[in-house]
């Protein structure tokens, strides 16, 4: 059976833009169900909305090409409520990967934002950077 990852947008982004960089690993192991990515509406609209960015300066078509290589693969779920107290992070944008890696039930939280791995030891699943989520996965 496949993990379930919550992967933060920095990572997706990474893993979409940079072919050859280091968690470009990741992009073939969806593609190839060594994990299923998990997502929402506020991470996919986060995701859209970083996409346009003018630093990346995509067209309108390779962004539609860029999320046509991660969408299909993604298991969408609801708007997840907000996570329990002891998950709150600090940063407020950051929110929505831990609550939909609770809501979800994620097998883990993949992510190199240090609000996030901070919370590592009071989360019922494993926050990992994308070098340590690639033994898991």
């Amino acid at each position: 059976m496949s993990r379930r990852a919550v992967l933060d947008t920095n990572v997706v982004l990474s893993a979409l833009l940079f072919e050859e960089g280091h968690v470009a690993w990741l992009r073939d192991a969806w593609r190839t169900s060594r994990f299923i990515p998990l997502g929402s509406s506020s991470t996919l609209r986060e995701l859209v909305r970083v996409l346009g960015y003018p630093k990346f300066q995509l067209s309108g078509p390779e962004r539609m090409e860029l999320l046509g290589d991660y969408v299909p693969f993604l298991e969408l779920f609801p708007e997840p409520p907000p996570a329990p107290a002891p998950l709150r992070c600090r940063d407020p944008h950051d929110q929505k990967f831990l609550d939909l890696a609770a809501a979800a039930r994620a097998d883990l939280l993949v992510t190199g934002d240090g609000d996030l791995l901070a919370l590592a030891p009071l989360a019922p699943f494993p926050i990992l950077r994308p070098s340590e989520a690639r033994d898991r996965i």
